[in-house]
């Protein structure tokens, strides 16, 4: 079977925040999308043999001592390339041309005006609206580019060398305030590229599960399964790819939501056939957590009892050699150095950290995916919607949504409440597609209030829900005001402790989605 990789597109990432943006744009248009730092050496770039790079944007200015400059072999390879603002810039700088602080910045929508015909701008409006990000800007293209393109402060904020498939564009196509983005992206991949679109959901399940066989064999196969998206995706591909060779241990941390643990065992276990551990580990989990309140502690003392657990669990299966995880593609890239930076952005590892005693060869047949990609496939294998639409959940669980102390009764206390605003969220149709992540949180205050003739001090539920492309930045989600009301009475009527229930309308930055 051919690799699917193959002939796609190499993303040189130069430290712009549109990084994985732009590879998502690519894969969406069927292609194939890879990121590498922009010094990576040839051999890894190159290593599936993309048919063209894309260059991304960055915050430094070319011309600047130190700042990333393109790397030879990319220009030497004769592979077409687009340069996205720095990346233009970058391709301006390697090629002979000038590139010089703009005496007015373009930050922004502007209108970009083009003639004439050529393979990147090929049925796109002559005159359209683009979103703009740069302080310096192209004053003299390289030699043999011709400008394709202008705006308001960018006399080049398209060039060409046609003949030998190189372009710049000084704006950002792979942004949703570039309308028209999405189609030059294709006019690259397919008219400049030749890329071919085989890159599906249906293709990639029988790559993977092809992929998964030869590395296993007849071995058998552990997976962590969380309950989540990721893990839940890969259990279910590496089931169809084994079989019975794979073994799933779910720990309960007793930090999931309302029914979850529920769920799990009946979804993987009854539904799936799927071979499943389960370790109820809530009594340990909470021992631990005793009076512990600063978040950071919280998610280390979980992190290393959830390793301890799964590894008690994983020692019944002696001789096992594979080790299963839910990685996916942002955890991988955000785990390599990027940028010019060798240190780590955050580890992602489901099981990181495993005893000395337990040596496994890691399976991870989602590394490739971003989310989205993940969820399709999902869908493709056959498991509930409930479950690959699932809302995302922090690693800690509701432990870093029940601020101050961790106690049994006040996880209830949320699970209760979460679920109603989870209920009420999908009667609107708002679960979905009006929110991208929606939860509620205890906080550790307690405010006065009346019922009946009674007066109450009790606990206060803050309402989160927002709404974000990517997860980087984020805004509260304008709620009806009816169903924020009705949700708030059936907080307080039905779950026992609240008196009171708030909304956050804080945007991300300047806090985070989560509160801890």
């Amino acid at each position: 079977m051919n690799d699917l990789r193959q002939g796609g597109i190499a993303v040189l990432d130069f430290g712009s925040q549109y990084t994985q943006l732009i590879a998502r744009r690519v894969r969406e248009q069927g292609v194939y999308a890879e990121v590498f730092p922009f010094y990576a050496p040839p051999e890894t770039v190159n290593q599936h043999q993309p048919a063209g790079y894309i260059l991304s944007g960055g915050p430094n200015s070319v011309y600047e001592p130190g700042a990333p400059q393109l790397s030879p072999h990319i220009l030497a390879s004769g592979r077409p390339v687009l340069g996205i603002c720095y990346g233009m810039q970058a391709l301006t700088q390697a090629l002979g041309g000038r590139v010089a602080a703009s005496q007015a910045r373009e930050y922004g929508s502007a209108q970009l005006v083009h003639q004439g015909d050529n393979p990147l701008l090929a049925g796109l409006p002559g005159e359209m609206p683009v979103w703009m990000s740069h302080g310096d800007r192209i004053e003299q293209p390289p030699p043999g580019f011709a400008p394709l393109a202008e705006s308001g402060n960018s006399p080049f904020a398209v060039m060409g060398a046609i003949e030998r498939g190189l372009y710049g564009v000084q704006f950002h196509p792979e942004v949703a305030h570039t309308p028209q983005g999405t189609a030059l992206l294709r006019n690259f991949l397919l008219n400049v590229c030749g890329c071919a679109a085989n890159w599906s959901p249906t293709a990639f399940i029988e790559d993977a599960v092809a992929a998964i066989r030869r590395q296993v064999g007849n071995e058998r196969i552990l997976l962590g399964l969380s309950g989540g998206v990721d893990s839940a995706v890969a259990a279910a591909l590496i089931q169809r790819a084994v079989g019975d060779q794979l073994v799933a241990i779910f720990v309960n941390t007793g930090m999931l939501r309302k029914d979850e643990p529920e769920d799990v065992v009946r979804v993987f276990q009854q539904e799936q056939g799927i071979q499943l551990i389960a370790v109820d580990a809530t009594e340990a989990f909470l021992s631990e957590l005793e009076g512990v309140t600063e978040p950071e502690m919280k998610r280390k003392l979980i992190g290393r009892l959830f390793i301890e657990t799964f590894a008690d669990a994983a020692r019944r299966f002696e001789g096992a050699r594979f080790l299963a995880q839910g990685t996916i593609y942002p955890d991988v890239i955000e785990s390599a150095a990027s940028s010019g930076q060798s240190k780590n952005i955050k580890s992602h590892h489901n099981v990181g950290g495993l005893p000395d005693d337990l040596k496994f060869e890691l399976v991870e047949p989602l590394r490739d995916l971003f989310k989205d990609e993940v969820r399709q496939i999902g869908t493709a294998l056959g498991l509930p919607e409930a479950l690959v639409w699932r809302q995302p959940f922090p690693g800690p669980g509701l432990a870093v949504r029940c601020l101050g102390d961790l106690t049994w009764e006040r996880l209830e206390t949320l699970r209760e409440a979460d679920a109603i605003f989870t209920e009420e969220l999908a009667a609107e149709g708002l679960l979905r597609r009006g929110t991208a992540q929606a939860f509620a949180v205890l906080l550790p205050v307690k405010s006065v209030g009346v019922m009946g003739d009674n007066r109450t001090y009790e606990e206060v539920v803050a309402l989160r829900a927002v709404t974000t492309d990517d997860f980087m930045t984020a805004d509260w989600a304008r709620l009806p005001v009816d169903l924020l009301a009705r949700v708030s009475s059936r907080i307080v009527n039905e779950v026992r402790g609240v008196n009171r229930v708030v909304y956050d309308i804080t945007s991300k930055p300047p806090g985070t989605i989560e509160w801890e």
